[in-house]
């Protein structure tokens, strides 16, 4: 079974009040034992300092949310509204925050 990982991102960028967010949109595949993949689609706002106060484990990371099968399986606005629901969303996190956390 291969590794999970990144496979499409694109990336904008916004300024507003002089400072610099990048946004980042993409899909992670998650590889399945039947051969297959979990398709995972994601969106990360991050910043280039880390935020003790909204940043992901104070970290970069102000904005995430990952959709698997149409169904949403983690948001974080400056807070978690949705936690990970499960392994592919734990691992999805896991790739984002090593990413661009």
């Amino acid at each position: 079974m291969e590794d999970a990982s990144i496979i499409r991102k694109k990336s904008w960028m916004n300024r507003k009040g002089g400072k610099s967010n990048m946004w980042r949109e993409g899909t992670i595949g998650i590889p399945q034992e039947d051969g297959s993949n979990h398709i995972i689609h994601f969106w990360v706002k991050h910043f280039d300092e880390p935020s003790e106060e909204y940043g992901i484990n104070g970290g970069r990371i102000s904005k995430l949310s990952l959709k698997l099968n149409g169904e949403w399986i983690a948001n974080y606005d400056r807070g978690w509204d949705i936690e990970p629901t499960g392994k592919e969303a734990e691992i999805a996190l896991s790739i984002l925050l090593n990413a661009y956390n």
